[in-house]
C-alpha cells in the first residue's frame, strides 16, 4: 500500500475511509495494509499524508446556515441588556479567576434586573407552595404551615394527574387563572375581570412576544408598525425586528421627569403613516428604564388616544409593585379603561401584562407570567390560542409561582405576618436605594439622574466631552458604549449604555440597577462619581 491516493484494495470508498482514519490519527481500514503486531501508530510518508488530508478536505462541504444564508429578521435582533459588554464582563470575571491582576477583585453585574443574583432573599411563603408542588410528600411534613399546603393542593388538583411535571392546557392551569382574574378585580376596585380572558405566559416576555406576532401583518407601506417608548425596554425592539415590522419611536420627556406627552404621541404616528400602518402603541408602566410612574390623568390621554385612532394598547405593567415616590401611585390601564366609561371600555383593545420577575417577589428564573386581553375578536381569540398551543404550555412551576403573586396570604393566615414582613422589607429596602442612587448621582459633576418614581433601574444623563466622542469613534463605538466599557475595565462594573434603549440624539444615558444591597450600592454609587471625575477631567 503506498497511501489513500493510490489506493489497491479494490474497494471504491477505501481511499476516503483510509483519509478519515489518518486525520483522526487511527490505524486506516485497508485490509490489504498489515496489521501491527502491537498496538502503535502506522508510518506514512510525507507523500500519502498530503494525499490524506486532500482528500479529506474534497469530503467536507460549504455550511448550509452562514450568515448570508441565514434569517436576517433573527441578524437584525439586538439585546443591549445582554450585549457586548456583558460579554465582555463575562471575559474580565474569567480573567480575575485565573489570577490575572486588575484594579479591582469582582466584576458588579449591574446591567440586569435579577433581584436574587443581587442577593435580595426570596419570599418565604412562595418557595414553600413551590417545593410543596414539586415534592408532594413535603405535604405530610410538619415543617410546613398549612396555609402554603392548602395552595398547593388546589394547584396539584389542577395538574394532570396530580404532577407538576404534566403538561398544563395552553392557556395555563384553570385554577390559577380564576386566582389572577380575582387578584385583578381586588387590585382595581372591583372591575371584572373573566378568567378565559386570562393567559399565563413564560414571564411577561413571552406574552408581548405573542402578542406582537399575532398583530404584524402587510407590506409595503401598509406593514403594521408598533409604537414604543424611547428610551424603551429592548425586548420591544427585538421582537419588531425579529417580525420584520416597523418600529415607530416617541419620545419621553425628560426634562419632566420622562413624561409622556400625546403632542409627541400624534406626532410620531402621523409621520409613520407616510411609511407603515400604526396599529400597536405599547407603554411600560412603570417604566424601564426611566423609572416614572403616569398618572391618571396621562394614562386617561393615553386611552383617549388610542380609542381615537383606533391603536390596539399594550400595558407592560410588571413594575406595579415597585412604586417608591410620594404622590406616584400605581394605576393599571384596565382599571382607568374601566372608569372612563362604556365607549371605551367595550371597544379599546388592551393587552396588560404580569409577571414574577420583579416586584418584590424578584423570581426571574421561574419565567411565570399572565397576560389580560380584553375587547379580542372573538375569531381572533381562537387564533391566539393555537399559536400558544405551538409552545404546548408555560412551565407549569412557574405557573405556580405566579399563582401565590396573585393568591398570597390573607389576614387572618398563619403565615400573613411573615410574609407581608417579607414584602414591606424588600420594598421599603428599594425605596430607600432609589433614593440614594438619585441623590449620589445628582452630587456628581456631568451627571443628571431625574427621580427614580418605580420600577428598579436608574437612567441617569452622563456629559461625554468632544475629545472622548472622537476617540469612542476612532473605536467604532457609540459614545456612551465607548464610556460604559471603560467604567467596566477600570472598576469592574456592569452597566447598559443608553444607546441600547434609545435617546434622543446628542444625548448620553446608561441604564444601572439599584437592586445590590445597601453597602455595595454605596460603595459602586462612589466608584461611579470617582471614574466619572476622572474621565472629564482626562477629555476635557
Amino acid at each position: 500500500c503506498k497511501g489513500p491516493g493510490v489506493c489497491r484494495s479494490g474497494r471504491e470508498d477505501m481511499a476516503s475511509r483510509c483519509a478519515a482514519s489518518l486525520a483522526a490519527g487511527r490505524q486506516p481500514p485497508c485490509p490489504r495494509l498489515p496489521r501491527p503486531a502491537r498496538e502503535g501508530t502506522v508510518r506514512w510518508s510525507s507523500a500519502a499524508k498530503a494525499s490524506a488530508v486532500k482528500i479529506n478536505e474534497k469530503a467536507s462541504r460549504e455550511k448550509i446556515l452562514t450568515l448570508e444564508s441565514m434569517n436576517p429578521q433573527v441578524k437584525a435582533v439586538e439585546y443591549a441588556v445582554r450585549g457586548p459588554i456583558v460579554l465582555k464582563a463575562g471575559e474580565i470575571e474569567k480573567e480575575l479567576r485565573k489570577g490575572i491582576k486588575k484594579p479591582f477583585t469582582e466584576v458588579i453585574k449591574a446591567n440586569i434586573g435579577d433581584a436574587h443574583a443581587m442577593g435580595q432573599r426570596p419570599i418565604t411563603f412562595l418557595r414553600q407552595v413551590v417545593a410543596l408542588c414539586t415534592y408532594p410528600n413535603l405535604l405530610d411534613s410538619p415543617s410546613f404551615p398549612e396555609d402554603a399546603k392548602k395552595r398547593a393542593r388546589r394547584i396539584l388538583q389542577g395538574c394532570g394527574g396530580n404532577s407538576l411535571g404534566s403538561y398544563s392546557a395552553s392557556q395555563g392551569i384553570n385554577c390559577i387563572r380564576e386566582d389572577v382574574a380575582s387578584y385583578i378585580e381586588r387590585r382595581d376596585g372591583g372591575v371584572p375581570a373573566d378568567p378565559d380572558n386570562i393567559y399565563l405566559t413564560t414571564g411577561a416576555s413571552d406574552g408581548i412576544a405573542t402578542i406582537l406576532k399575532i398583530l404584524v401583518s402587510g407590506g409595503g407601506k401598509s406593514r403594521t408598525g408598533v409604537m414604543i417608548p424611547i428610551p424603551q425596554y429592548p425586548l420591544y425592539s427585538a421582537a419588531i425586528s425579529e417580525l420584520d415590522a416597523i418600529q415607530v419611536n416617541y419620545y419621553l420627556d425628560e426634562e419632566n421627569c420622562w413624561g409622556l406627552d400625546v403632542n409627541e404621541l400624534r406626532r410620531s404616528l402621523n409621520e409613520a403613516k407616510a411609511y407603515c400602518n400604526p396599529k400597536v402603541l405599547c407603554i411600560i408602566n412603570p417604566g424601564n428604564p426611566t423609572g416614572q410612574v403616569q398618572n391618571r390623568k396621562c394614562i386617561e390621554d393615553v386611552i383617549h388616544f388610542a380609542w381615537e385612532e383606533k391603536l390596539f394598547l399594550l400595558a407592560d405593567e410588571v413594575y406595579q409593585d415597585n412604586v417608591y415616590s410620594e404622590g406616584c401611585q400605581f394605576h393599571s390601564f384596565k382599571k382607568i379603561l374601566y372608569e372612563m366609561g362604556p365607549e371605551y371600555y367595550n371597544n379599546v383593545e388592551l393587552a396588560s401584562f404580569h409577571s414574577t420577575s420583579k416586584g418584590y417577589m424578584g423570581e426571574c428564573g421561574y419565567r411565570g407570567g399572565y397576560m389580560e386581553v380584553i375587547n379580542l375578536h372573538p375569531e381572533i381569540k381562537g387564533q391566539l390560542v393555537k399559536l400558544l398551543s405551538v409552545r404546548l404550555c408555560p412551565p407549569v412551576s412557574g405557573q405556580a409561582a405566579m399563582d401565590i403573586v396573585v393568591n398570597p396570604p390573607i389576614p387572618g393566615e398563619e403565615s400573613y405576618s411573615q410574609f407581608i414582613k417579607e414584602k414591606e422589607s424588600v420594598l421599603n429596602n428599594l425605596a430607600k436605594k432609589a433614593k440614594l442612587t438619585e441623590d449620589m448621582f445628582n452630587k456628581v459633576p456631568g451627571i443628571h439622574c431625574n427621580p427614580l418614581q418605580g420600577a428598579m433601574y436608574a437612567f441617569p444623563r452622563i456629559f461625554i466631552p468632544s475629545k472622548a466622542i472622537e476617540e469612542a469613534k476612532a473605536h467604532k463605538m457609540a459614545p456612551d458604549m465607548f464610556y460604559c466599557m471603560k467604567l467596566l475595565e477600570e472598576t469592574g462594573i456592569c452597566v447598559v449604555p443608553g444607546s441600547g434603549f434609545g435617546q434622543r440624539e446628542g444625548s448620553y444615558h446608561f441604564r444601572m440597577t439599584i437592586l445590590p444591597p445597601v453597602e455595595k450600592l454605596k460603595i459602586l454609587l462612589e466608584k461611579v462619581k470617582d471614574f466619572h471625575i476622572k474621565f472629564l477631567e482626562k477629555y476635557a
